[in-house]
């Protein structure tokens, strides 16, 4: 039996043998059927994390210039270097922090941090190990209940990892650690194959999703009008392309895990691994949110220490792991080839981002964009130092988020340079107190609608952002 027009709202697929695709919002049926629960148009959260820091060369390197990660300037008035000149197109929808970071963890070292960058807990560098519910977590408990999933929960590498040791971002509200997923095929199935006894019936290997929802997808379109026609074609390509990158995105599971004593430039790994596969990742949020599937994701890219997988993303740009070029700024060439890398994550982040302000906001004015926030960053700065946050969100223009401008509140002389042994920079004082970075958190928080003068050990809100 098919479906009628009126019928129509975001929780209809369309349907195949044994996979059904969620529908985006169509023009066609705004005002028809929504859900008298449902807002006009959903607010979303999206949360990313890297590891390892970034560069941070001292001003007096000759280095500084183009590959201190932090931008040059301040305010308005800021110019990007080459780690994250990738986002220039994007500057009006970006704002770029420094300063910032969670007060209970500043003396921790850097490998061990990641697990508090979402919830700010006082997690300690050894011994018991309490955490508490993150960011993510905490605007699910608002907005999960309107969606198929409440959220999205992803990592390069999967699973929980180890106190202090994540590879996750999200954790629940007793601070236990929620398993991330992986592996971009799961993902792709738990989103476009039915939950009900079809579910078992996997595609094969050479057969494409959509093939199998072509036919509704015809009787579907006559009833669309020539705007919501055009939605549903891209929608769908976006599907069919995003799905050949998940297969692509296959081979890069089966890698080995990073070894010890091993020759990792012998390992089967081309460039195009790496960056196929975080386009995947990257473009499975984008249609979880597209077809409001849920409205909140996590998506840690890495895990500190290099362990894991994670460890060869910077094969991408050339180089044998990640996680060695934070401790090779002191080569020749080393701030360089560390800010290469980095400019290959603002890359693709910067076109998830052009993605979403690309898309339409259905049902509503602007566009996915406007009503999405999006949280980059790292709970490292400089060489295994837990302060002053490498920070960048965007979005939200339609949430009152004023972007275009470079926040620092670090100071004109933040802790940095190449490790040349002895004290690192986290063991060392600093004089610099930095902002609590759960008031940035609160601040999303309210302006995502969510009722809280507080979160962790926040004192406040932002009011420059």
């Amino acid at each position: 039996m098919k479906t009628s027009l009126r019928s129509l709202d975001r929780r209809k697929f369309l349907r195949g043998t044994g996979v059904a695709l969620a529908l985006p919002w169509f023009e066609s049926s705004t005002g028809v059927a929504r859900d008298a629960e449902q807002p006009a148009t959903p607010k979303r959260l999206a949360c990313f994390y890297i590891p390892d820091g970034v560069p941070m060369p001292l001003a007096e390197d000759p280095a500084h210039k183009d590959w201190s990660w932090f931008p040059h300037g301040s305010g308005k008035d800021f110019v990007f270097t080459k780690c994250l000149d990738p986002l220039e197109s994007l500057r009006t929808n970006v704002t770029v922090f420094s300063g910032l970071s969670h007060p209970s963890v500043r003396s921790i070292h850097g490998h061990s941090n990641a697990d508090q960058f979402l919830t700010g807990a006082a997690t300690g560098p050894s011994g018991d190990y309490v955490n508490s519910i993150s960011l993510d977590q905490e605007f699910a408990a608002h907005v999960g209940d309107q969606t198929r999933f409440s959220s999205l929960i992803m990592s390069t590498d999967g699973g929980t990892g180890t106190p202090r040791g994540a590879h996750t971002a999200s954790f629940n509200r007793s601070g236990r650690a929620i398993p991330a997923e992986h592996r971009p095929k799961r993902i792709f199935d738990m989103l476009f194959v039915k939950s009900d006894g079809d579910a078992a019936r996997r595609l094969a290997l050479n057969h494409s999703t959509m093939d199998d929802l072509l036919a509704d997808a015809v009787a579907l379109r006559k009833r669309l009008s020539a705007h919501d026609q055009k939605t549903l074609d891209e929608y769908l390509q976006s599907v069919r392309d995003t799905e050949i990158k998940v297969e692509k995105a296959k081979r890069w599971i089966n890698i080995p895990l990073p070894a010890v004593d091993v020759d990792h430039m012998k390992l089967d790994i081309t460039p195009e691994d790496p960056r196929i596969y975080l386009q995947a990742m990257f473009e499975l949020i984008y249609l979880a949110f597209k077809t409001d599937s849920t409205r909140v994701a996590t998506y840690q890219i890495g895990r500190e220490n290099g362990v894991g997988v994670s460890d060869y993303l910077a094969r991408a740009v050339g180089f044998n792991l990640t996680h060695q070029l934070s401790h090779e700024t002191k080569e020749p060439g080393g701030w360089k080839n560390f800010g290469t890398y980095c400019r290959f994550l603002s890359e693709e982040y910067g076109r998830f981002i052009h993605q979403l302000k690309a898309t339409p906001e259905a049902g509503g004015d602007g566009n996915m964009l406007d009503n999405t926030l999006l949280l980059f960053g790292s709970a490292s700065s400089a060489f295994h130092l837990s302060r002053n946050y490498p920070l960048i969100l965007a979005g939200g223009n339609k949430l009152g988020f004023r972007h275009g401008q470079y926040l620092n509140h670090a100071g004109s002389n933040p802790a940095g340079g190449a490790w040349n042994g002895g004290r690192e920079p986290w063991q060392k004082e600093v004089t610099h107190e930095d902002i609590p970075l759960s008031n940035l958190f609160v601040t999303m928080l309210k302006r995502l609608g969510v009722q809280t003068d507080s979160f962790a050990d926040s004192t406040g809100t932002l009011a420059d952002v």
